[in-house]
């Protein structure tokens, strides 16, 4: 049960039919890991956090850097040195001490995947290089968990919701033999504009709690793409591939 307190500060979304107090213990349930604690994982974690999910997980390897500050809205200034596992744990449980931050101070691979993401109900990809990718929607697809994927370069962003069996895995849709225009064939640091992470990374907040409440209709064989420079967004239908090398035999 919701206590005064809590049914006080999710009260604005309680009202919402489609959430209601059933919703909103069921989003205190939810268990949401992101990987990675940068642009896009500082506001899907933000916003999860603010909207009640019970216990988010945040993955990074990293320290904060005066060069994140520009679009990573988790960390400030003063945290410049710290890791971004533990800047994000001070943001998160600042904005919301009810919930639990669990981090893991690891990048992950082949090793760490599947122990640490089955112990979730959602994965949120919130990277910004191809080889974790792979690794991650590789572990989800064994583990049948969903992933909300999402990618930004400049102006530019995509957004998908991977429902293993269900629909393409990332791997269908951007085999390891193909270019990922939003991740390869660049040279030094990926350009991303101040807005561009934050307005994917509310989006894939958006798709965990659609999720995690059962309504509305997740991304699921479609891929949104977003034009920061026209402020329009375009929907393209995605496939599975047959006989993929990651999801072929799942049914």
């Amino acid at each position: 049960m919701l206590t005064e307190k809590q049914r006080a500060r999710y009260e604005r979304q309680i009202i919402l039919d489609e959430i209601g107090e059933e919703g909103q213990q069921r989003l205190a349930s939810g268990k949401v890991l992101v990987i990675g604690a940068g642009g896009l994982g500082s506001v899907s974690a933000l916003y999860m956090a603010a909207g009640g999910v019970g216990t988010i997980g945040i993955v990074d390897d990293q320290v904060v850097e005066l060069s994140n500050l520009q679009r990573q809205i988790l960390h400030n200034t003063d945290r410049i040195g710290t890791l971004k596992t533990t800047s994000a744990k001070l943001t998160l449980s600042a904005l919301n001490p009810d919930i639990s931050i669990d981090t893991y101070n690891v990048r992950l691979d082949e090793e760490n995947a599947a122990q640490i993401i089955s112990g979730y109900d959602i994965v949120v990809s919130a990277l910004d290089n191809q080889e974790t990718r792979y690794v991650v929607n590789s572990a989800c697809v064994s583990l049948r968990k969903p992933l909300v994927e999402g990618a930004v370069r400049g102006f530019s962003g995509l957004l998908m919701t991977i429902l293993p069996g269900k629909g393409p895995c990332y791997c269908c849709i951007f085999p390891k033999s193909s270019c990922d225009p939003y991740l390869t064939g660049l040279i030094g640091p990926i350009p991303v504009f101040t807005t561009t992470p934050g307005i994917i990374g509310i989006l894939q907040a958006q798709e965990v709690f659609k999720l995690l409440l059962k309504t509305g209709t997740p991304l699921v064989k479609e891929m949104l793409i977003y034009d920061g420079l026209t402020s329009s967004f375009y929907h393209q239908e995605v496939k599975r591939m047959p006989g993929c090398s990651c999801c072929g035999s799942l049914n």
